[in-house]
């Protein structure tokens, strides 16, 4: 077998297995939050899972990742551990946010994972704020920025390309184009409903992809980053995908008919590559039973620490929202049943 094969293959199978592995944790998340073991809002990447797995096959430890509320694929293909995001999700200590976060506000600087931001489109000037801090510092690096149809239409998202664009800032524009902004379908918000050309008009170099396609997001992702590197400045990729679930736990879903969601399954992207690979001659049934195993043992291992891993003392509630040390001249406020010093 020829090196060119063997690195297909091998791209393939990475790809595989980080798809399986936000599927296959979100899936017991799912169950998780029916027995109440998982609580507060949580939202679900299914059927998005090419998005994440093949943008961040393109980055390299050191580039940056800013998410929206939507990121539990985004920080495992990221390479947060599942361990650490399940713990976040029970909201214990031992979570990647201290537990403080939960499921919306998955955060690992030590990874270059820049949140889990809830308010739609917060997270587009966090990503241009990064890349300005790279270029003042001389690091050549790329920051990934998640976000959805919605955000195109908040104000942010034009501010944040068209100053990105002016600066020439090293920024990837990854919008995750699911359909539908919550409940509202992309027609009934956006009189350009083709996003990859609104983009284009800050002059940014920008295309769509079908974001159904793991190695077509790979592909254009890769590119992407190889030409921000080369400092062309920012790209904008159009990731047209879709949600398997509704907008959260708590959404009825009532603004869209269920054969459009199982048309939309039909064209599942991990069944898309499995099938791929199988006649190519890439994998087997057997490879895939040890693949699904091996996904299996880290979600149990992630379930057994987030259970065993502690809550918060009381005493550390107040850490992080009041500075330990006050400024000269200021006290601490007192706590209840005490006089203020």
């Amino acid at each position: 077998m020829r090196h060119k094969d063997k690195a297909r293959i091998t791209l393939h199978r990475e790809l595989l297995h980080q798809m399986l592995r936000i599927r296959r944790f979100e899936e017991r998340c799912v169950e998780l939050y029916s027995s109440e073991k998982i609580r507060g809002f949580m939202h679900l990447y299914i059927g998005e899972e090419a998005v994440a797995a093949g943008v961040c096959q393109a980055l390299t430890s050191d580039d940056a990742v800013v998410s929206t509320y939507r990121e539990h694929g985004h920080a495992l293909a990221r390479g947060v551990p599942a361990t650490a995001i399940m713990a976040e999700m029970y909201g214990k200590a031992a979570g990647c946010s201290r537990g403080r976060g939960g499921s919306m506000h998955i955060f690992d600087a030590a990874r270059g994972f820049y949140g889990g931001n809830a308010i739609v489109g917060g997270g587009l000037p966090l990503a241009v704020g990064l890349a300005l801090a790279d270029e003042f510092l001389g690091r050549n690096r790329v920051t990934a920025c998640f976000f959805g149809d919605g955000a195109v239409a908040e104000g942010e998202f034009h501010e944040c390309v068209n100053l990105a664009a002016l600066w020439r800032l090293p920024v990837l524009f990854a919008c995750e184009n699911n359909q539908y902004a919550m409940g509202t379908a992309l027609p009934k918000s956006h009189a350009e409903t083709d996003l990859a050309l609104r983009a284009a008009s800050y002059d940014v170099v920008a295309w769509p992809v079908d974001g159904m396609d793991v190695l077509s997001v790979a592909d254009a992702a890769a590119k992407a980053a190889e030409s921000i590197r080369a400092g062309a400045g920012p790209h904008f990729l159009e990731l047209r995908t879709y949600r398997f679930r509704a907008h959260s736990m708590y959404d009825p879903e009532r603004y869209r008919d269920k054969a459009e969601v199982e048309q939309w399954k039909k064209r599942d992207p991990i069944d898309a590559l499995i099938t791929r690979m199988k006649t190519a001659r890439e994998i087997k049934d057997e490879d895939l039973a040890v693949l699904e195993k091996d996904v299996a043992a880290e979600i149990d291992q992630a379930v057994a620490f987030a259970e065993q891993a502690p809550l918060e003392p009381v005493e550390e509630l107040s850490t992080f929202v009041y500075s330990p040390t006050p400024p000269e001249g200021r006290t601490m406020p007192a706590k209840q049943g005490e006089a203020a010093s």
